[in-house]
């Protein structure tokens, strides 16, 4: 059973607060120009120690155990864009982990420790054009030139792209096939042969920025390596299960907090006579989508948990993401239905609301991708010849 403890909810009273202060007031500036000032903004937040919670003190980190990252994200959730907590979490958990768990000192110094403290904006370079969850199937290449790697490929739909000092790179440096040969590794972004190719437009998630990346023979240390050469796979697949979490805790707040704006929403507005909370199947909707929702929650609490015991957390966090993904997507098209017609007007917050949430199903691991890896895992798939 989880306990908060009172640090623990002050952290997340200040964590509101950073939402309401910091990020919500400019949610419409930044939508508009469809990109957000990551390292002015990151810096914000590395005063307050919210970049690096778990990571060693000894390299910059707060030390913290993971409830506080948990919390995090549940606040995160409530912002007005989850564009931005995407980003956000880009930096906490999608790029930066292997580094702490894998990298050298030298690396942690140079490249971690000003992402903690948001000097640096990272960036998770993974999915290419032709491999977007078949990570093994990347063709992005490293090719050994003494104490250098050159590397020539290009990177798609990457979360902080124009906007990243460095990049924590998953690329093929050997011949083997598969998940096999494949490194992870550093490139700073301003490398010769290194160039955004392009900034994507989105349906939704539009407060963030979304790159295509090309390296053009980019040369880079063999010492950017992050942990062992050729454990980039093992490493990565390790580094997507943080992702997944904060995933599914930035779920359940953004659920939550859009419920509530809804409910409230049905208590204002009248038809026939009476608020539209009168009608029975509108309440009724709701309390399916709450139960719903707290269900995740609980599954979100027995994930932390595993992680802070040091559990295997893979089958949770895979079927956190599962379920989150869909049970946002749901409550968003609800809340959405429920407003009517201005619901469906870009001056309420349900549209934007609506389009963000789609991607939860397709970033960090499409749905089908998760359940592929359940079937395997509990056993309903064949065994891979």
């Amino acid at each position: 059973m989880i306990g908060f403890t009172e640090e623990h909810e002050l952290f997340r009273s200040t964590v509101r607060s950073f939402v309401e202060t910091e990020i919500n007031p400019h949610v419409e500036t930044w939508e508009a120009e469809g990109t957000f000032p990551a390292q002015e903004l990151f810096t914000k937040m590395g005063a307050l120690g919210l970049l690096g919670l778990e990571y060693d003190e000894a390299d910059g980190g707060g030390g913290a155990d993971h409830l506080y990252t948990l919390l995090l994200f549940e606040e995160l959730g409530r912002s007005e864009s989850m564009g931005i907590p995407m980003a956000i979490g880009v930096q906490t958990d999608m790029a930066t982990p292997a580094l702490a768990a894998f990298g050298s000192a030298e690396l942690k110094q140079q490249y971690l420790a000003p992402a903690i403290t948001g000097e640096a904006v990272a960036a998770i370079a993974v999915t290419e054009p032709d491999a977007g969850s078949d990570v093994a199937a990347l063709t992005t290449r490293a090719v050994r030139d003494g104490d250098d790697w050159i590397i020539s490929g290009a990177k798609l739909y990457i979360t902080n792209g124009t906007q990243a000092d460095w990049l924590c790179a998953l690329v093929r440096t050997s011949d083997e096939g598969g998940s096999r040969g494949v490194s992870q590794i550093i490139i700073p972004t301003d490398v010769a042969g290194f160039s955004v190719s392009r900034k994507l437009d989105k349906l939704g998630m539009r407060g963030s920025d979304t790159a295509e990346l090309v390296f053009d023979e980019v040369r880079v240390p063999v010492a950017n390596t992050i942990g062992e050469i050729g454990r980039g796979f093992p490493q990565q697949m390790q580094q997507f299960q943080n992702e997944r979490l904060v995933a599914s805790y930035q779920a359940v707040g953004a659920m939550e907090h859009a419920l509530v704006r809804t409910r409230d929403y049905l208590m204002e507005r009248h038809a026939f006579g009476a608020p539209l909370a009168a009608n029975q199947y509108l309440q009724f909707t709701l309390a399916e989508l709450t139960a719903e929702m707290e269900m995740v929650r609980s599954l979100n609490y027995r994930a932390a948990a595993a992680m802070i015991a040091g559990e295997d957390v893979t089958r949770l966090a895979t079927i956190a993401k599962l379920t989150s993904a869909r049970s946002l997507r749901r409550v968003a098209d609800w809340c959405l239905q429920f407003h009517g017609g201005i619901g469906f007007m870009e001056e309420t917050w349900t549209a934007r609301f609506f389009r963000d949430a789609r991607l939860w199903s397709i970033g960090g691991g499409a749905d089908e991708v998760m359940l592929r890896q359940l079937a395997r895992m509990d056993g309903y798939a064949p065994p891979r010849s």
